[in-house]
């Protein structure tokens, strides 16, 4: 069974930085594309970056040039280092994992895609 685990979250100040990190374990596939999303208190929920196995990516225009994605993909994390950040920043992060590369999702940031979630993380920016 694929256990999906976020850490890393915690309260900055506006400009601020923090490194989130998702492991997942039990997982015997190959390849993978693992996405990063987020949920504001009463808003919907945002994709906002994916790496598969290869090391391939994509990014929401909010989060470009702020955000940069890395891998371990000898021990199957994933990390998500957060700079520059804004209030509207602030948000429950989860992480979600799918067997596949990242060219064969037809829309690699939306949460329907993907197989196995974590719980999530809260970041919470201030200004």
């Amino acid at each position: 069974q694929v256990q999906v685990l976020e850490s890393g979250g915690g309260s900055v100040q506006s400009g601020g930085s923090l490194r989130l990190s998702c492991s997942f374990s039990g997982y015997t596939y190959t390849s993978y594309s693992v996405g990063w999303f987020r949920q504001p208190p009463g808003k919907e929920r945002e994709g906002i970056v994916v790496i598969d196995s290869d090391g391939n990516t994509t990014y929401a225009n909010s989060v470009k040039g702020r955000f940069t994605i890395s891998q371990d993909n000898t021990k199957n994390i994933v990390y998500l280092q957060m700079n520059s950040l804004k209030p509207e920043d602030t948000a429950k992060y989860r992480c979600a994992v799918v067997p596949v590369r990242l060219n064969r999702l037809l829309a690699p940031l939306m949460g329907s895609e993907y197989n196995y979630w974590g719980q999530g993380t809260q970041v919470t920016v201030s200004s």
